[in-house]
């Protein structure tokens, strides 16, 4: 049963984009219409972990063509996990988005649909040019939605950020395209499990596969490309920004773990060049977001630094190692689209996220400085929350692994996370400690909102709920850790994954 239900998470929420596109005057019903399938999508992505969570995996051949012709649809517990945490936050930014304003427009509930599809259909493919086309599905509403944050003409800001993620994916997903035909070349085929283990035996299917690696990583936000990142994410809207963190460089980030698991079957002979450009990720992005005085292109550069720490995870290529990069891919969705909520919050209240003008002002809004303060705590890796977990588990792989350099800059960009997040809270909570009424802030004229606009609960809600989230990973952390392993133990062993491919 589970089989042929596999197609239904990508066939579904396209059935309903193209009901919301159709029927867009309805503005209300499809409002609801969305709220009811992100729901259902989420409540039945955890059926599935329950479903995997004791190493089972499930395979459909659409069509019941044989393996190589049809398209493949597989699950692990890797690929259910992926899936739940991805459909719950994309159901709190659209709540978000809603009362915010941005999800207002006629064509969101369709634009938003099409994305889940990409995303669901990206997380279960089991080859490499459908792994491709999902992809290029979840990027074609994503531009929609660039657009519509725009709210009204938009700003050179908006434009030049808008320019550069467009630009860049699409040069991103021409390369990975390009891979993907050397791979057909080389191989003979791009079906995951006939590939299982051939760039580890073959030099030119490897180089072929190290192609799409590598538009993978630059889709993921590696340094050294890592600049589009940083400079399109804050030029859109909170809502939006909160969105794409937890999706489009998770998916890439799933897809490196699932290619090198199976396609090079985890050869150490190329896992040093992951551990220093790794290593370089975590350091660079870091110390990028030193020198930012905007709350959101801070949290951007952090993004950039914490994707180095989740991708060490593939580059140890231990049972702990996987299991410990897993975990904190997950930790960081929920954490990293906490804090760009609790950010928006503030800049749909003040029209601005500049420092300089919300001086003293997070700290007079209990709840925003609540969700802030315990999503910033965990993105720092302090007890007791999911991120101390997070770190701890992937530095003990490290250390397992003999990594001591990768461990030492993990530990000076811990620090440097810490100091830099204490540079927000000295400026925009502390002030609020001597009780001084702060200046109105004049907004930013780069952002067409309301700026006197009260900071609801509503509005709070859910940046607090993932806030709330994180902290109860980090209680009770074992719970997700035992997943984690059960998925590492899918990544590591890749027999049962590949069987149900190939049958």
């Amino acid at each position: 049963m589970i089989e042929s239900a596999l197609t239904l998470f990508p066939a579904v929420p396209l059935l309903g984009a193209g009901i919301a596109a159709l029927a867009a005057s309805q503005v209300t019903l499809m409002r609801r219409l969305l709220l009811i399938v992100l729901t259902v999508n989420t409540a039945a992505a955890a059926y599935l972990v329950a479903a995997t969570a004791d190493g089972s995996v499930f395979a459909h051949q659409v069509g019941d063509w044989p393996a190589g012709i049809s398209i493949p649809f597989v699950l692990d517990a890797f690929s259910a996990l992926m899936m739940l945490v991805a459909g719950g936050l994309i159901l709190v930014s659209v709540v978000f988005a809603l009362i915010a304003g941005t999800g207002r427009h006629r064509l969101f509930p369709a634009l938003i649909l099409t994305l889940l599809a990409g995303v669901n259909g990206a997380l279960l493919t089991g080859d490499l040019f459908n792994l491709f086309v999902f992809i290029e599905v979840m990027l074609i509403p994503s531009y929609g939605l660039l657009v519509l944050s725009s709210r009204g003409e938009g700003t050179a800001r908006s434009v030049t950020g808008s320019r550069i993620y467009i630009t860049f994916n699409l040069f991103v997903s021409t390369l990975f395209l390009v891979g993907v035909g050397f791979v057909y070349g080389t191989a003979g085929t791009v079906n995951m499990g006939e590939l299982a283990g051939s760039a580890a035996e073959s030099p030119q299917v490897a180089a072929a596969v190290a192609i799409c690696l590598a538009a993978l990583g630059m889709k993921a936000a590696v340094v050294p490309v890592h600049g589009w990142l940083a400079r399109s994410y804050p030029s859109t809207s909170p809502a939006i920004t909160a969105l794409f963190s937890a999706l489009h460089t998770k998916v890439a980030i799933y897809a490196i773990y699932r290619i090198y698991a199976v396609v090079f079957e985890g050869d150490q002979r190329y896992l040093w060049i992951g551990v220093v450009l790794f290593s370089a990720t975590m350091l660079v992005g870091v110390l990028g977001a030193v020198g930012e005085e905007r709350m959101r292109s801070i949290l951007a550069f952090h993004m950039v630094s914490q994707i180095g720490y989740i991708l060490l995870g593939v580059a140890l290529f231990t049972p702990l190692g996987l299991a410990a990069g897993i975990f904190y891919l997950l930790h960081h969705m929920i954490v990293k689209a906490s804090l760009f909520l609790s950010v928006g919050a503030l800049e749909e209240r003040f029209g601005t996220d500049r420092l300089s003008e919300l001086k003293g002002r997070i700290g007079a809004d209990p709840l925003i400085a609540s969700a802030f303060c315990f999503a910033a705590l965990s993105l720092a890796g302090l007890p007791p929350f999911s991120g101390f977990f997070a770190k701890l588990t992937l530095l003990t792989a490290a250390a397992d692994k003999g990594e001591y350099g990768a461990i030492i800059v993990a530990l000076i960009v811990s620090l440097i996370t810490l100091l830099s997040m204490l540079k927000i809270f000295n400026v925009v909570v502390a002030p609020s400690f001597t009780r001084e009424e702060p200046a109105e802030p004049v907004g930013d004229g780069g952002v067409a909102v309301d700026q006197y606009k009260r900071t609801s609960l509503r509005l709070a809600a859910p940046a607090l709920v993932l806030a709330g989230v994180t902290l109860m990973l980090g209680l009770g952390s074992q719970v997700l850790m035992e997943l984690a392993i059960t998925a590492a133990g899918g990544l590591v062993d890749t027999t049962a994954y590949v069987e149900v491919l190939t049958r």
